[in-house]
């Protein structure tokens, strides 16, 4: 016990000696040195901060850690310090570790490692204490909206230190906030974020995140859901028939209405007429028995909401029971009508090659015969170059005298 007491009161009194030599050079200023090294400690409020103070080469200069106040915390592995937040982590000739736990902004500040050296050496540690956001708190100016509407929305992140950032995320589509920062009295920073857009009817049930970003914290959001009113989406479907609307043959058509809030009123009409007598309306469905063509014309289904009026027009049309009444694109004798349009184009095409290749027989012979002239006679000059007279001629002819000699061509 004695000895415990003997070491406690050795090392006090020279850390006292130490201090004293430190305040008689204080005219010498300290230099940061190369040999001792140090970092700097980000850490979040209530949370450890751990210092460390190293020295490359080992001389067996004595260490310590001073505080922003240059107050003693731990000189070697002794606390003079009376706080018992700061734990001695490792101690050696070459380094000196301290644990400081529950840190406050009061801890805030700028951390000295000294070397007891002539001049004595310095490296500096920078604490900085890291202040989380609270809650974010997202407030809309709309909680029911109608489509096409614009509206607004704020965020606020409050008492965080450094001020924290905030981004709006609608759905997937990362929208553009207007931030504004502000410095309380106790040096904190509350950020509020104002967001404006204009919603559609597919931004009914679709979140509106506020996303603050912070070092001290991660994935810290709020959000919304949005609840968007639009007026009602119209569909005719046709239950029967299935294909064309024939004379005698029954119609039914349901008119599909779908809208936020939900149609409650949905009616048929006839465009520029009115809706045939016999026609049966039952909610959002029009059966008409019996067609014929007094019933052509436009139908029209409106349905409405407190939003807004919607519609879907279906075109009726009725045809003969005959097929002759149908359209080219339904008629069972299109198929008839086609071969005979092609009939006529191949005898057309056949006549003209016909016509070409006369014309070219004959320019094939009439040079035929430039090219071969002969002698022609008619029955009368058989006898002609013999004869007096053109009656001898005609009388040598019919006698045959001819002249074996020479060889004529004779035309009849």
């Amino acid at each position: 016990m004695a000895n415990t007491g003997s070491s406690s009161l050795a090392t006090i009194l020279f850390l006292f000696l130490f201090q004293a030599a430190l305040l008689k050079g204080a005219a010498q200023e300290p230099v940061v040195s190369q040999n001792l090294v140090t970092d700097n400690v980000s850490v979040v409020e209530g949370e450890m901060a751990i210092i460390s103070c190293r020295v490359k080469n080992n001389d067996d200069s004595v260490i310590q850690l001073l505080n922003p106040n240059r107050q003693t915390i731990y000189f070697r592995d002794v606390r003079p310090l009376k706080d018992a937040r700061f734990q001695l982590v490792n101690f050696s000739g070459n380094e000196l570790k301290v644990a400081l736990s529950n840190v406050s902004l009061s801890d805030e500040g700028r951390y000295v490692c000294q070397l007891y050296t002539d001049p004595p050496q310095e490296a500096y540690a920078d604490v900085t204490v890291l202040v989380p956001p609270g809650n974010p708190i997202i407030e809309a100016r709309d909680e029911v909206l109608s489509e096409g509407n614009e509206t607004e929305m704020t965020c606020t992140a409050m008492s965080s230190k450094p001020a924290a950032s905030i981004r709006w995320m609608k759905g997937d589509k990362e929208l553009p906030g207007k931030p504004k920062v502000e410095l309380t009295y106790d040096k904190m920073y509350t950020v509020t974020s104002r967001l404006t857009f204009t919603v559609s009817k597919e931004d009914d049930g679709v979140p509106v995140a506020c996303i603050v970003d912070h070092p001290a914290v991660k994935d810290f959001l709020a959000q919304k859901y949005l609840e968007v009113q639009y007026k009602p989406e119209v569909k005719i479907v046709v239950e029967f028939p299935q294909g064309l609307t024939r004379e005698g043959e029954n119609l039914e058509l349901t008119c599909q209405a779908k809208g936020k809030p939900q149609p409650q009123r949905v009616n048929w009409v006839k465009v520029d007429d009115d809706v045939p007598s016999h026609a049966v309306i039952s909610g959002g469905d029009l059966y008409i028995e019996n067609l014929n063509k007094t019933y052509n014309g436009t139908y029209r289904c409106v349905a409405s909401n407190a939003v807004g009026e919607s519609f879907d027009d279906y075109i009726l049309y009725v045809y003969d029971t005959t097929p002759s009444t149908e359209p080219a694109a339904h008629d069972s004798r299109a198929g008839e009508g086609a071969p005979r349009t092609v009939d006529h184009a191949v005898i057309g095409g056949v006549v003209a090659v016909v016509v070409f290749a006369m014309l070219c027989l004959l320019i094939v012979l009439g040079r035929y015969f430039a090219r071969h002239k002969g002698t022609y006679f008619t029955h009368e000059a058989k006898g002609a170059d013999d004869a007096a007279d053109a009656d001898t001629a005609i009388i040598n002819a019919e006698g045959g005298h001819t002249n074996s000699d020479e060889k004529k061509e004779y035309y009849i």
